[in-house]
């Protein structure tokens, strides 16, 4: 079987979270799974897999800059062996916005680096107003109420669609 770099950006720890489900989906397959954040000072080596899933958490509209550095660093890499790549946010929530196609970020994402991973999922992530710091609790309620999300100060709502992440996983297997 294969041995997957699942790396990972993430703001909450909920990009985290589906990391570890496809790395038990991947695991049971009898794949070797390494789980790494991307603002470890050394993430992984890419080159080090036989396959690189990247997957990265939206904070105000962007991708944190580590997802970019990696990926720079590590092209070569990840253009020589099946890669993915996964965004999560809270606007996926909406239907049709939770598609390569119809995801603002993916096409920002496209925009700003040459990479062109053969595999690309967008996930609805989690609101969870309880752990932000006050300033970002502010401003995800704004922009949930412009959207016409929770906007509850003690709201935690889980949009993320399981199902659509083991289905990713499992063509994460098949690459």
């Amino acid at each position: 079987m294969s041995r997957i770099l699942l790396a990972y950006s993430t703001v909450d720890g909920h990009t985290r979270t589906i990391c570890e489900r496809m790395q038990q989906s991947l695991n049971a397959d009898g794949h070797a799974v390494t789980l790494a954040s991307l603002s470890e000072a050394r993430p992984p080596e890419a080159a080090a897999f036989d396959k690189v899933v990247i997957g990265a958490s939206i904070r105000y509209g962007k991708h944190r800059p580590e997802v970019f550095d990696y990926i720079r660093r590590h092209q070569p890499a990840l253009e020589s062996r099946p890669s993915a790549f996964f965004t999560v946010n809270a606007v996926a929530r909406k239907p049709g916005k939770d598609t390569p196609e119809g995801s603002p970020y993916i096409r920002s994402f496209r925009k700003l680096t040459p990479w062109r991973p053969a595999l690309v999922g967008v996930f609805a992530g989690r609101i969870d107003y309880r752990k932000y710091q006050f300033f970002d609790r502010q401003i995800i309620r704004f922009i949930m109420w412009l959207t016409r999300g929770p906007t509850h100060p003690d709201a935690c709502v889980e949009f993320t669609d399981w199902d659509s992440v083991e289905a990713f996983a499992q063509r994460v297997a098949l690459l």
